[in-house]
Parts: structure tokens; C-alpha cells; sequence
């Protein structure tokens, strides 16, 4: 009984040690401000570069991905384009010329997500669902309540530009 103890002991010590430095791990990888990149769903870490979006009066600040989709993008502001309505959850533009991608199911979209799908169509989602798509991630608006409202039920007009 002691023997089964002990073990049990071992084994929970072990689990809290193996806890206590993976945090440590990401708490040093944060301090020191590192650009890791997610593989999985390629979202690289979030830049500071702002983006500004106009609908209508509205206006929208996005953070804007550190990949090389979201630099491409950037290069093109300031734009003003029309989105068309797609699934009652999205906008979308297809470009003349494509950006880099790298796609990947991100699993779940939210409210506010800015991506590519494929590499010359730009998909402005404003409702949150679960997606067997794959895109490439641009930015997000910071702040999305009011957006789905603000883009509507129809085509819209949205600027995009650096700030």
C-alpha cells in the first residue's frame, strides 16, 4: 500500500513540475517579446500595425497579422472597395492580383476576422460560426460589437487604410 502511494505522490509531483515550467516557458517567450509563428492555423503573432476601417460614418480600428498576406495587404492601402454579401455572415471582394497565402482551417471564425481565402479573394466575417474552410489571416477588428449592423444585410462600401 505504501508502494502505491508513494507512486502516487511521484506521479503528481511530476505533473505539477511539468505544469510549472511550461508556464515558465511562456511567460519568458512573452517577456521577451519573441515573433513566433502558429504553424497550425497561420496566425503569426499580432503586429502593431493599426488599420483603419470606414463603413459608412463607422469607423473601425483592425490589428493587422505579422505575415507576409498581411504586409501584401498593407502595401495596397489605402483602398475603398465594394464587399459583397455571402451566407448572411461574411463580405467579400475578389482582387484582379493575388496576395501570398498560406491557408489553414482556423476551425472557428469570430466576429471581426479579416482573411483571404485563396489568394485573391478578401472575406470580412461579422457573425462567429465554425468553418471547414481554409484561409489565410490578415487582422481583426479590435473591437466588433455593432459591426454586424453597421455592414448590413446587402453589398457595402468599406475603405481600408493604414493609421
Amino acid at each position: 500500500m505504501k508502494i502505491i502511494s508513494a507512486l502516487l505522490v511521484s506521479l503528481i509531483c511530476i505533473q505539477l513540475y511539468a505544469c510549472s515550467k511550461n508556464e515558465e516557458i511562456v511567460q519568458t517567450n512573452n517577456s521577451n517579446n519573441t515573433s513566433n509563428t502558429d504553424t497550425t492555423n497561420n496566425t503569426s503573432n499580432i503586429d502593431t500595425t493599426k488599420m483603419k476601417i470606414t463603413i459608412g460614418t463607422n469607423i473601425f480600428t483592425a490589428t493587422l497579422y505579422n505575415n507576409a498576406t498581411a504586409a501584401a495587404f498593407k502595401a495596397k492601402l489605402p483602398m475603398t472597395i465594394n464587399m459583397t454579401e455571402l451566407n448572411g455572415n461574411e463580405k467579400f471582394v475578389d482582387f484582379s492580383d493575388g496576395l501570398p497565402a498560406n491557408a489553414s482551417n482556423p476551425g472557428s471564425i469570430q466576429a471581426g476576422d479579416l482573411m483571404m481565402y485563396g489568394s485573391r479573394t478578401l472575406v470580412f466575417f461579422y457573425v462567429a460560426f465554425s468553418t471547414s474552410y481554409s484561409y489565410t489571416r490578415l487582422g481583426r477588428i479590435d473591437n466588433p460589437s455593432g459591426l454586424a449592423t453597421v455592414l448590413g444585410t446587402g453589398n457595402v462600401t468599406v475603405k481600408f487604410e493604414s493609421q
